[in-house]
């Protein structure tokens, strides 16, 4: 009786670190800019003074805070944010047509802030394409590389360009064409991204509440 109920508090007590720790990730997200879940989750942890890896949240539980937060917090400048960087992924995912482009992250979801920036996946089977056309427009951008898993067994790096439009941070990561067919596992959930196309987006625009009756899917 003792061991199960020492075994059950053991349990309360990491359900409410786990917790703590979403809602201060949560925070520093929020608060700092911070985009990497695995990064804020350490920043919270250490700052809270917890150091059971049990104790550390599930990325999906971090993106609930936060969109608690927001709601508790960011209520009257959270909207403004988002809708300006929707309105610019639909200029952007115009500019580059040519390479199929599809939204992904926090400014599809809506849980961007004014931090966040514009995530696009494009696509090309030429992996200098999007380098030329960015270089063509004399479009300066910093070049980078991104880990993104397919299953549990496969990952690839892919090149991502980064840039400003308006202001508002871009990020593009370059993905061969067969990639439209099947999207990246997302790091919340280990599910494939979702991603939309442009037709998605702009109804996004126009009805920011209608996510879920979207045709929104990993392809």
């Amino acid at each position: 009786m003792r061991a199960r109920h020492a075994r059950g508090h053991g349990e309360s007590r990491l359900r409410e670190q786990r917790i703590r720790v979403a809602q201060e990730a949560a925070r520093i997200m929020a608060e700092q800019g911070v985009r990497d879940h695995g990064q804020a989750k350490r920043k919270a942890a250490e700052r809270l003074g917890i150091h059971e890896e049990d104790a550390l949240p599930r990325n999906a539980e971090v993106e609930t805070a936060l969109r608690e937060r927001q709601r508790l917090f960011q209520q009257a400048d959270q909207p403004g944010w988002l809708r300006a960087r929707r309105e610019t992924a639909v200029e952007a995912m115009r500019f580059f047509a040519a390479f199929k482009p599809r939204l992904v992250g926090s400014v599809l979801e809506g849980t961007a802030d004014e931090h966040s920036a514009v995530c696009l996946h494009v696509f090309s089977d030429d992996p200098h394409a999007v380098r030329h056309f960015l270089a063509q427009h004399r479009i300066p951008f910093e070049e980078s590389t991104r880990r993104l898993r397919h299953d549990r067994e496969r990952s690839d790096d892919y090149p991502v360009y980064l840039f400003a439009a308006d202001g508002i941070a871009m990020d593009l990561t370059a993905l061969p064409l067969d990639g439209l067919r099947q999207a990246p596992l997302d790091r919340l959930d280990s599910r494939p991204m979702r991603r939309a196309a442009l037709p998605a987006v702009l109804a996004l625009v126009n009805d920011p509440a209608g996510l879920q009756a979207l045709s929104v899917s990993g392809t």
